[in-house]
């Protein structure tokens, strides 16, 4: 196991969700920590560190930052409706997760690898910004003179479909021609996320 897969199975053991194929493995196979007291139960986290851990999570299933998380959740406060739903929505929309949601890559470290070597296209268009915010309606395809590469001719084959969540069913995707599009606004209820959004709402509130 390389140092890069270490890292995301510790942190996928802390966090209690995987965030890669390779961690939900070698979680399934030991759900518990390393060493002697791996197996021993933890004391009560204190109301501040179950929101923080909760946070923590979402921040590691999209892959972003904490002022990118922020941000985003400056804006959901903004927006009409519930807050944590309104979030999650709001970063389900970001280009690489949808990358990722439509089977295009493994795992969102490759979906934004994909964007950003400018292999993504929107509308037709090169997108090289793993934030671009992807609107209703509009497609997601994959530049013509990277389809024939290895990764995209092994998502084009299916070789993702048995490690990654149902498809939702904001995205409509044509796996075979790599392409993609969100058909309407994601709903918190649909979208493949771990984490309890309130939680998320109560660690910002209280800062």
């Amino acid at each position: 196991m390389t140092n890069q897969s270490r890292s995301k199975t510790r942190l996928s053991r802390a966090l209690g969700v995987a965030l890669t194929p390779k961690a939900a493995r070698y979680m399934e196979k030991r759900p518990y920590g390393p060493g002697e007291h791996g197996r021993t139960k933890r004391k009560a986290d204190s109301d501040y560190a179950v929101r923080l851990r909760e946070k923590q999570r979402l921040r590691a299933q999209y892959g972003i930052r904490e002022k990118q998380l922020r941000i985003a959740f400056n804006e959901a406060r903004r927006t009409d409706g519930l807050t944590g739903e309104n979030l999650v929505e709001l970063l389900e929309m970001r280009l690489d997760a949808l990358v990722l949601r439509a089977g295009f890559a493994r795992t969102i470290a490759q979906a934004r690898q994909f964007v950003v070597h400018r292999h993504i296209l929107v509308d037709g268009k090169i997108v090289d910004r793993p934030s671009f915010r992807v609107k209703p309606g509009q497609t997601i395809g994959v530049k013509q003179r990277s389809e024939g590469t290895e990764p995209f001719q092994v998502a084009a084959a299916g070789g993702h479909v048995d490690v990654l969540p149902k498809l939702p069913g904001y995205l409509e995707v044509q796996l075979d021609t790599l392409q993609a599009k969100l058909v309407r606004r994601p709903k918190r209820a649909e979208v493949p996320v771990t984490c309890d959004v309130q939680l998320v709402v109560e660690y910002y509130a209280a800062r």
